[in-house]
């Protein structure tokens, strides 16, 4: 796998594209937004794991465009929801996708959860014209807090508690975030495949 020189990034999301730019510096020459390739598309996402969804959104860019192209889906995993949200994390209280209200239900039905523990899980998928693919994953571990903290990140970011970091994703610096992020960790773990 060579590393190409220009990505189109399968997302509309600001905060995604943002995090994804910032890790992935100088590895590409050109990273594209949707906007900037005048793709008004909203792919439907009816896989049943992140790493389906993740592969329907890349194989969509890469036909309408022609080039590689990079996807990832992200799901919050909350072990007393048997692993719920999961792959309906964007749209858990509606597909409306407001993150303030999937938060709210959230920690709704998370009020008499005796444990709190819950995991981040990206898949990031890499595919290119010729059909081939690369499917890198990352993880973080944490907890959900009852209240929100922090006026950084998106999401769910702001009651995701992170063991390593001791403090929510929203009170951290966007490059603590991402040191520790499952989108983070998932796109290193891509960039080294690419390298090798």
């Amino acid at each position: 796998m060579t590393l190409p020189l220009t990505l189109a990034l399968a997302t509309n999301n600001k905060h995604k594209l943002q995090e994804i730019r910032s890790i992935l510096n100088g590895q590409f020459e050109k990273l594209l937004s949707l906007e900037e390739l005048g793709i008004n598309v909203d792919i439907e996402e009816t896989g049943a794991t992140l790493t389906e969804n993740a592969l329907i959104k890349a194989r969509e860019i890469v036909k309408l465009t022609g080039m590689p192209a990079l996807a990832d889906d992200t799901g919050l995993m909350v072990d007393a929801l048997d692993g719920a949200p999961g792959v309906y994390s964007a749209r858990y209280a509606g597909e409306e996708h407001n993150d303030k209200a999937n938060r709210m239900l959230l920690l709704k039905n998370l009020q008499n959860a005796k444990s709190r523990s819950a995991h981040f899980a990206t898949v990031i998928a890499l595919c290119y014209p010729d059909g081939t693919y690369l499917l890198a994953d990352g993880k973080v571990e944490g907890e959900i807090i009852f209240e929100e903290r922090g006026e950084g990140g998106f999401g769910y970011d702001s009651i995701f508690y992170s063991h390593e970091l001791g403090k929510t994703l929203a009170e951290a610096t966007p490059d603590e975030k991402n040191s520790v992020s499952h989108r983070g960790r998932a796109l290193r773990n891509m960039l080294k495949m690419l390298q090798k």
